[in-house]
């Protein structure tokens, strides 16, 4: 079996300059994510943070996310999409520079909450980022190279965090606190900026350049009725669509994913007393079967279809909080994540196309913005919801229970989504 996920000679010079610099995009991003994201929560546990704490740090972003995404799926549609989410990543990217020097401003609980500031802040930008790019993906990559270019992002992204979260994890254990972790923060930071610089280069191709959406007949016919024209901002007939039970679907699997986020570096950090080379080892074994799956995910996908795929990998991803809350060592630890990586790649490898392909391809930021209001409302309630049940019946009780839930997501995607 041939592995030729990088082998670009069999794809049109037009498409190859997007698909190259989609693939380093996301490398440097796999840098800032093996870094400064991967360990922020780990930092934060370090300084002390309640489940709450850490749960707001994802919760602020989704906060502004919800009050934004219509509006910066508007202000996407009305300019050229490339540029837009440039200068976006641009803004929302400065803010991994203001995390190096809090240990020098603050003590301990005023950097955590100086950190969940920034991450409100820094989501601002974040949003017209997370609405765009998806929109520029589907514009700068024909459907046809689609699950193969997402392939080989999985393997790239895979390869950089793996490597730099090994790294981190070295750099953690040989530095004193807190001062590696502004050194793995430094690093996540220049990682940052150039993903930025790639997402520059990356062109939509003028074969998908189409009209911009119509309003519905029924709203223009009747620009004095308020409440038709509201709904017509708002979009509100894509809940009228076929769309509708994506949007259901891929609420319900984010929802599921992200209640047991917050709990993981609490039981590895308090439970499982495992410390950041320990994680930095794990993390990579997680993404060295990332690695592997990814340059099979176009056969899978070909051979099942991008909803199989998610929905049966949604379900599977069930085994990581439950298997994690038998764990007792940090081999235990080693064994989950590896199997973790497995399921996760399907998933991320495929949700996004899945949805994609149920989008009309000249009205994607109405519907990726859609998309975004249900991801962030998932992430906001799980963010919160997660850490209270776990502060309730105790946080190996919680795991299991969110894993079961991650399985009823699954099985209502591949039944309803």
């Amino acid at each position: 079996m041939r592995f030729n996920l990088f082998r670009q000679s069999d794809i049109p010079k037009e498409y190859r300059s997007n698909f190259t610099n989609l693939y380093l995009d996301i490398a440097w991003f796999g840098v800032l994510s093996g870094t400064a994201i991967n360990f922020l929560s780990v930092y934060a546990t370090r300084l002390g943070a309640t489940g709450l704490q850490i749960g707001l740090l994802a919760a602020m972003s989704a906060v502004v996310n919800l009050f934004l995404a219509i509006p910066a799926g508007y202000w996407i549609s009305k300019r050229h999409t490339g540029r837009a989410v440039f200068w976006s990543s641009v803004t929302f990217r400065i803010g991994y520079l203001f995390w190096i020097p809090l240990p020098w401003l603050f003590n301990e609980q005023g950097q955590i909450w100086a950190l969940i500031i920034l991450t409100l802040l820094m989501a601002i930008p974040l949003t017209p980022l997370g609405v765009g790019f998806n929109a520029l993906f589907a514009e700068a990559v024909p459907d046809q190279y689609r699950a193969r270019v997402a392939g080989t992002r999985n393997v790239t992204f895979a390869i950089a965090y793996m490597l730099t979260s090994l790294i981190a994890g070295t750099i953690l254990k040989n530095t004193a606190f807190p001062a590696g972790y502004q050194i793995i923060f430094a690093i996540g930071a220049f990682g940052a900026a150039m993903s930025s610089y790639h997402i520059y280069h990356v062109r939509p191709l003028q074969t998908e350049t189409t009209p911009p959406p119509t309003p519905p007949t029924t709203d223009s016919e009747q620009p004095a009725d308020s409440s038709r024209g509201i709904a017509s901002l708002l979009r509100l007939d894509i809940w009228k669509s076929h769309f509708k039970k994506v949007l259901i679907a891929l609420f319900l699997f984010h929802l599921m994913h992200y209640l047991s986020a917050p709990l993981y570096p609490l039981y590895n950090v308090r439970v499982l007393n495992l410390n950041d080379s320990h994680l930095g080892n794990g993390t990579a074994f997680y993404y060295l079967t990332v690695l592997i799956v990814s340059t099979q995910l176009g056969r899978i996908v070909n051979r099942y279809g991008h909803k199989k795929v998610t929905g049966w990998g949604v379900a599977g991803m069930a085994s990581y909080p439950i298997m994690l809350a038998f764990a007792q060592n940090v081999w235990h630890f080693y064994a989950i994540s590896f199997l973790g990586g497995f399921l996760f790649a399907l998933v991320n490898g495929a949700y996004a196309n899945y949805m994609l392909e149920n989008i009309p391809p000249h009205d994607r930021p109405s519907h990726l913005a859609w998309y975004t209001i249900v991801f962030n409302v998932a992430v906001l309630t799980s963010s919160i919801v997660g850490p209270l049940i776990a502060d309730v019946i105790g946080l190996a009780p919680a795991l299991i229970i969110f894993g079961v839930a991650r399985i009823v997501a699954g099985v209502f995607l591949l039944k309803w989504g």
